[in-house]
């Protein structure tokens, strides 16, 4: 099965990088491409993409607001894209919000060809990607973008006290592999948990569970 790809970004250049990248390899095809954030939405509703791979800032709507207005779709349509957010900074003010807005995945625009069509593999797929070197920076940072935490008792009742245990994991940049150690169970075991997880509270990766657990209180930064 061919994965459909969409590019927004305001560099004309980069926007062609990409697409030359992705199209050379079997299995993916870059289907449209727009200059800013308005344009991709209307292409994205269009063409109907399985990933949207969006820069973070561009003029008019920004890559932040065009995702949320991605995420959460007219009544007259059920179509919800994938995002792959994309910047220059291997940090950036914006990622926290970006993740928020409903992106499954952080790229740097200086990754290697080989990274980027495996982002685009990997969220295709369901998967969240984070850029290796922002998945532990963007935990530190969440203490200086999210807002005050709040405790709901009812979203984590669902949870078991192992499924908490690891999503406490999940939340300070634990891969299942260091879980499965940290706990002292198999890593398949962890998968398993991690799916539960998912699954009752209703979140699209992994990513989002990290975003959730800061959101709830459940984990703080530094502790």
């Amino acid at each position: 099965m061919t994965i459909s790809v969409l590019i927004a970004d305001d560099q004309a250049m980069v926007r062609a990088g990409f697409a030359a990248v992705l199209d050379a390899h079997d299995g993916i095809s870059v289907v449209g491409q727009a200059a800013d954030g308005a344009e991709a939405v209307v292409l994205a509703h269009e063409l109907r993409p399985d990933v949207v791979v969006m820069d973070v800032r561009m003029p008019g709507l920004n890559g932040i607001d065009a995702t949320r207005a991605l995420q959460t779709p007219p009544r007259s349509s059920e179509y919800v894209p994938r995002v792959l957010m994309l910047t220059t900074f291997d940090i950036d003010d914006y990622v926290y919000a970006a993740l928020r807005a409903g992106a499954s995945g952080f790229l740097l625009k200086d990754a290697l060809p080989a990274d980027v069509v495996n982002a685009v593999r990997v969220i295709a797929a369901g998967e969240a990607l984070l850029a290796p070197s922002v998945t532990r920076r963007l935990i530190e940072d969440v203490a200086r973008t999210a807002p005050a935490p709040r405790v709901d008792e009812h979203l984590l009742s669902a949870l078991t006290a192992r499924e908490r245990e690891v999503l406490v994991l999940i939340a300070r940049g634990r891969s299942n592999q260091e879980i499965a150690a940290d706990l002292f169970i198999a890593e398949q075991t962890v998968k398993t948990h991690v799916g539960k997880i998912l699954a009752k509270l209703h979140l699209r990766d992994r990513v989002h569970a990290v975003v959730f657990a800061y959101d709830v209180g459940l984990v703080q930064p530094g502790r």
